[in-house]
């Protein structure tokens, strides 16, 4: 855990963030509940208001929009609900994963399913980025569901 914490206090010193009492307290919550699972974005805004009664709500999203900029978290949306992680791998920060859809937990995938046979039916496109989410069952949700 210390080493996640030093590389995202250099992320941020990196890019001139100062590292302030929120911002370390904000960073301790998602690598205690969001390194396996996506976090809501509404229970770090509860636990960041509960600890800074006068933080205000924009300054916790905007914290949250500045680390996923950074590359400190990873973000979801699902429809109106947003969600964050804690980067998995800041020396590979170029991955994608599987996400179970009954305990939520996060599986990485080192290899990248984009190739060739997808970039060629993109004739005259730039492409900048990419995201790829698998979705279904890990195998301790799977097995539960039949026995």
């Amino acid at each position: 855990m210390a080493a996640t914490i030093s590389q995202a206090t250099k992320v941020l010193k990196d890019n001139n963030f100062k590292i302030t009492k929120q911002r370390r307290a904000m960073l301790d919550f998602l690598i205690a509940t969001g390194t396996q699972r996506y976090v809501d974005v509404t229970s770090i805004d509860n636990f960041m208001r509960e600890t800074f009664p006068k933080m205000s709500h924009n300054t916790i999203y905007r914290n949250i929009s500045e680390f996923a900029e950074l590359g400190i978290v990873e973000r979801q949306v699902n429809g109106k609900h947003a969600s964050v992680k804690f980067q998995c791998d800041f020396n590979h920060e170029h991955h994608h994963h599987f996400i179970c859809n009954n305990c939520g937990k996060v599986i990485e995938l080192k290899d990248c399913p984009i190739g060739p046979e997808v970039t060629s039916q993109l004739k005259g496109c730039m492409v900048t980025g990419h995201m790829v989410q698998i979705y279904g069952l890990c195998p301790e949700c799977a097995k539960q569901l039949n026995q």
